[in-house]
């Protein structure tokens, strides 16, 4: 355990795997802003309050500024069902614990017996041109040491059927291509129009079609992902993704759900869901974040069992403003009226091309959190509907009084 988190009890609970548990006490990182409790913005909040009327009780709505001043809140301790704002934590995780030069790795062993093996991370743009190359060099015709072979015994190490999907996704998500399974030697995100549901078949009908036209053949076989590599194993080949900011951008801007899963696991160091979500929440207490009631299911915000506050997705927008890679996190969010998901939202207000975010949206489900930029600096915006009439529209309103900088001088 981190020793930030060997502090004294604070009282929160936070579920965790369906268990609820005392969040132990984290002091504030050094030099941070931290997000206060009592709102400091009266004429805003009531503003805030007047936008939302008379469905208050279904929305969760935060507001703060880059000292950590909570401007307006409504209901911002509320836990609710975040969809793809799940995504803000995932990638800001990742960025924190990777770095904006990681790059996933797909690559090729050769193993004292002369076996070889395929390993990889989850790559989501790993496609037909990196399989050939892979073909290619374990026949021994593109650059392996060794002579040149008709037949190759290759090994592919997946992790297993049942650690394919979080457990609360929908079946009926399952077929579709923005749930197609978790895997780490995923062709195409393991989407074509739908899901592929068995990608080590795919794989492996693909690699063995490359190298039969290659002139080989592979023997193809099956193995555990977490079977480490034998000690004597060498890297005979590595196909890298594209960069962080790339993986970023396609979570953010264009909420895709499979890079954000794979994200989220590799910035753990583990594929183990249940050890992944344990770190996560780590993680976001040694940000000094609050936690109560946030409950992490799932990296991508499809599984409706994800539980955040508001506060928790404003606090965290804050932190990463200040964080030393923060401009390379706020340049993966999508931007209103221009870019990614909300290209189409805000089209001709003062809010396009000034505001960053994030949305979210499942059924009953519609979340917009990001940063506004304004006349007086950043604001932190964090607003979750589990249940509103016309959330976007409520949300643009909410954001243009956010705007209005002189309500809070």
């Amino acid at each position: 355990m981190a020793p930030a988190l060997s502090w004294g009890l604070a009282g929160a609970v936070l579920l965790l795997g369906g268990q609820a548990r005392a969040l132990p006490l984290t002091p504030p990182p050094i030099g941070l802003p931290q997000l206060q409790q009592q709102v400091s913005c009266p004429a805003l909040q009531a503003r805030v309050v007047s936008q939302v009327g008379g469905e208050a009780p279904v929305w969760s709505i935060s507001v703060a500024d880059p000292q950590g001043r909570l401007l307006a809140d409504i209901n911002g301790s509320t836990p609710r069902i975040p969809a793809s704002n799940q995504k803000l934590i995932s990638t800001a995780y990742a960025l924190d614990q990777l770095g904006p030069d990681y790059r996933l790795r797909s690559q090729l062993w050769r193993l004292a017996d002369g076996r070889f093996r395929l390993t990889g991370e989850g790559d989501p743009d790993l496609a037909l041109p990196q399989l050939q190359r892979f073909a290619k060099l374990a026949l021994g015709s593109g650059g392996g040491s060794g002579q040149p072979t008709s037949l190759a015994r290759l090994e592919i190490a997946e992790e297993p059927p049942q650690a394919w999907w979080p457990l609360g996704w929908d079946p009926n998500d399952r077929l579709t291509a923005y749930g197609a399974p978790i895997t780490r030697l995923a062709v195409t995100s393991n989407a074509i129009h739908e899901a592929v549901l068995n990608p080590p078949s795919r794989l492996q009908a693909l690699l063995q079609r490359s190298a039969a036209q290659q002139g080989g053949r592979l023997q193809v076989a099956m193995v555990s992902a977490r079977q480490p590599l034998p000690s004597d194993a060498v890297l005979l080949h590595e196909e890298a993704s594209a960069s962080m900011h790339s993986l970023l951008s396609l979570a953010n801007t264009e909420s895709h759900n499979f890079t954000a899963e794979v994200l989220l696991r590799q910035a753990s160091g583990s594929w183990d869901l249940v050890e992944v979500r344990r770190r996560a929440t780590l993680w976001l207490g040694e940000q000094g974040l609050p936690l109560q009631g946030v409950r992490l299911a799932d990296g991508s915000g499809l599984d409706r069992a994800n539980r955040l506050t508001s506060r928790l997705l404003a606090a965290l927008l804050l932190r990463m403003d200040h964080h030393p890679y923060g401009r390379h996190y706020l340049a993966s969010l999508a931007v209103a009226g221009e870019r990614g998901t909300l290209r189409r939202l805000f089209v001709g207000t003062p809010l396009q091309g000034r505001f960053f975010g994030k949305t979210g949206t499942i059924t009953g489900v519609r979340s917009i959190s990001g940063v506004l930029q304004t006349a007086d600096g950043p604001r932190y915006v964090s607003a979750i509907s589990n249940g509103a009439g016309d959330p976007n529209g409520t949300i643009g309103a909410v954001l243009l009084q956010v705007q209005n900088t002189s309500l809070c001088l």
